[in-house]
């Protein structure tokens, strides 16, 4: 398994970590990590070399090993029937030194020597399937368009998977327009083609702010 699976597979333990609540789960999860921390540490470990020879341009996984990345967080992203199209904001990046990973129901790209750093996008596991071979990437002036084709048509309510979907909230501190938002998601995703459309649109006018503008309309 290469060193950037292993980094995946720790982002994700330590996030089900973070989830857990039971002692024999985290002794499970705990034991995992430290196992997977372990191989990831060997991974990366810099072979011997005998002779240095110069990296070719563009083989940016050779480099990565070892490597230390600032995470991109934040960014935009928009979505047609077949395809969703993701924003990321960051100047001076070289085509030749972007190193991407797509797979059915993940996205890691790589931005290698952007002014003396190097940055990372990663969405361990996507809301729903995309074609990697289809997948593309086109670095602009003043930002990155990274083009995801779906492996089936229809809108995404969100980029990241969101698992547990029936499990209610038992968290007061949480915004209380966000049980409305997962009804939501859950009636999308069990309804019909009417039903998806209808909830779309909806979801679609409560990001654009027309759906408050609705309810003071109403008698």
């Amino acid at each position: 398994m290469s060193a950037d699976e292993l980094r995946l597979d720790l982002e994700e333990l330590r996030r089900l970590e973070g989830l857990a609540k039971r002692p024999r789960v985290l002794s499970v999860l705990a034991n995992e990590i430290r196992a997977v921390d372990a191989k990831l540490a060997k991974e990366i470990s810099p072979p011997a070399v005998a002779a240095a020879s110069p990296a070719p341009v563009g083989t940016a996984a050779a480099a990565s090993a070892g490597v230390s990345y600032v995470t991109l967080g934040s960014f935009s992203w928009d979505q047609d029937a077949e395809k969703v199209k993701i924003y990321v904001f960051l100047e001076g990046v070289d085509q030749d030194k972007v190193e991407t990973t797509f797979k059915p129901m993940s996205v890691d790209i790589k931005f290698h020597d952007v002014k003396g750093k190097n940055y990372r996008c990663a969405i361990p596991k996507l809301n729903k399937e995309i074609v990697p071979e289809k997948c593309k990437i086109l670095v602009k002036p003043t930002k990155i368009v990274v083009t995801l084709y779906k492996a089936s048509k229809g809108n995404w309510l969100d980029l990241h998977f969101k698992g547990d979907k029936f499990k209610p909230s038992m968290d007061k501190e949480q915004d209380p327009m966000s049980g409305i938002m997962d009804l939501m998601k859950n009636m999308y995703e069990e309804g019909d083609e009417d039903m998806k459309r209808t909830i779309a649109k909806a979801w679609s006018d409560a990001r654009s702010g027309k759906t408050a503008d609705s309810v003071r309309g109403l008698p």
